[in-house]
């Protein structure tokens, strides 16, 4: 067997076991700078919406445009943005906790003609394709759930709203106008993977009926203990039921008044 012919002994499993075998290690992509003085900064200053300086101990400088991206990105536009730090920051780049993108250099001027470049790219519409913000006393990019894209609880998709949102409230992206900086978040259930509950505003979608049960079905679709497991209110649990042909069937019964309209029963 092919596991076998690599070295695993099966007398021996956990002799030469290999346990990290999931991705690099996030220090091997550190820019020189970052990697050299990591743990000796000093201070760091917003220049201007969306322009960081970070000073490091030694004298070392750090100048960084923050912009703002979708959270779901196409091949063409992640290709893209790759181009873009390879031109200006040696390819190397981070994403933050709140989908901006920052692009890193260590001179004034780099940074000054990496801002003039992202603002220069626009979409047809001549909307920014990477507007440079998100920082300070302003409004930040809105953290969201990834919606319907491949989760199965949501009561709505999360892109169209975000959207509308972000172009209504986009002058504070660019400037520094606000009385203090302001964190707007999606989720599209009340699981709120979309950390709605540790931000300043939320916006949240959230299911209003308790679920409806097909009995001559549930059995062969999903796992019942899992599905009377999943539920945070103990407001389903296992049951029997006879259809009309006669048969009798497992399925589950829900206390609707304990229901919280969560959608993790049917995942």
């Amino acid at each position: 067997m092919a596991f076998i012919s690599s070295g695993y002994d099966p007398k021996n499993p956990l002799e030469n076991r290999i346990t990290d075998i999931g991705p690099r290690h996030y220090a091997e992509f550190y820019p020189p700078v970052i990697k050299k003085n990591k743990g000796k900064w000093l201070y760091h200053e917003i220049l201007e919406p969306g322009v960081l300086m970070h000073k490091a101990e030694g004298g070392d400088e750090v100048y960084t445009v923050r912009v703002g991206a979708p959270r779901l990105l196409s091949v063409t536009l992640l290709r893209e943005i790759g181009e873009i730090a390879e031109k200006h920051c040696k390819g190397h780049l981070r994403f933050t906790t709140r989908n901006n993108i920052e692009f890193m250099t260590e001179t004034k001027d780099t940074c000054m003609a990496l801002k003039d470049d992202l603002n220069s790219r626009k979409h047809k519409a001549g909307s920014f394709k990477f507007p440079v913000g998100g920082t300070g006393a302003g409004i930040t990019n809105i953290v969201h759930t990834q919606g319907w894209i491949h989760c199965h609880t949501p009561a709505t998709d999360a892109s169209g709203t975000v959207k509308v949102t972000m172009d209504e409230i986009f002058e504070h992206f660019i400037d520094h106008k606000l009385p203090a900086p302001v964190r707007i978040s999606m989720a599209c259930c009340l699981n709120m993977c979309g950390a709605v509950h540790c931000s300043d505003i939320a916006i949240l979608g959230y299911h209003r009926k308790p679920p409806i049960i097909d009995h001559e079905y549930i059995d062969n679709m999903c796992e019942i203990p899992l599905a009377v497991a999943a539920c945070p209110t103990a407001a389903i649990r296992p049951s029997k039921t006879t259809l009309p042909d006669g048969r009798e069937v497992k399925t589950v019964a829900v206390k609707n008044e304990r229901c919280m309209f969560c959608g993790n029963c049917y995942t």
